[in-house]
């Protein structure tokens, strides 16, 4: 992750962010040596997993009242 100093940052400000959305590479930014903000694209559609497969999957037959070990085949 590329690190820059907040003076730098400030006089390249918009040039750095196009580069971040770009690349989507994120950008730390520091003072004095320590990082203290870093700078990220914002995904546009991001994944969150409540939700995530939503109308993908079909349930097929009772999932409640499911068959009892004793009544399963076995070989």
């Amino acid at each position: 992750m590329k690190q820059v100093p907040a003076g730098k940052f400030k006089s390249h400000c918009l040039a750095m962010m196009d580069r971040v959305q770009e690349s989507g590479e994120p950008l730390v930014i520091t003072k004095r040596g320590k990082p203290v903000v870093k700078v990220m694209p914002i995904r546009e559609n991001p994944e969150d997993i409540f939700g995530f497969l939503a109308g993908k999957i079909e349930i097929m037959g009772d999932i409640i009242n499911t068959v009892p070990p004793e009544d399963w085949e076995s070989e």
